[in-house]
């Protein structure tokens, strides 16, 4: 348990921070449901705009600190690799 005042405070700030992280990668994560869901209808035209909006989220996530990079990156290389695959068929 804190003791000193700074860890008191200190818990009361990871609090915070940690509603505001779990909202942006709920956000996200409904971005990239958007996307599924689009790829899984076969429109081509809503998958591209959905991947856009969803890359878009994803970056900013990780631009926030709440992804790390490489996890970013490869998340939107495996979204744009489901895209080129619709668009192929």
């Amino acid at each position: 348990m804190a003791n000193t005042p700074g860890a008191k405070k200190a818990v009361r700030k990871i609090a915070r921070r940690t509603e505001v992280n779990k909202s942006r990668r709920s956000r996200v994560r409904t971005y990239l449901r958007m996307f599924e869901e689009a790829i899984s209808a076969g429109d081509a035209g809503k998958a591209r705009a959905a991947f856009i909006e969803a890359q878009s989220e994803v970056m900013r996530a990780v631009s926030r600190g709440v992804i790390h990079k490489n996890t970013g990156s490869r998340k939107v290389s495996r979204l744009a690799a489901q895209l080129k695959k619709l668009s192929a068929a």
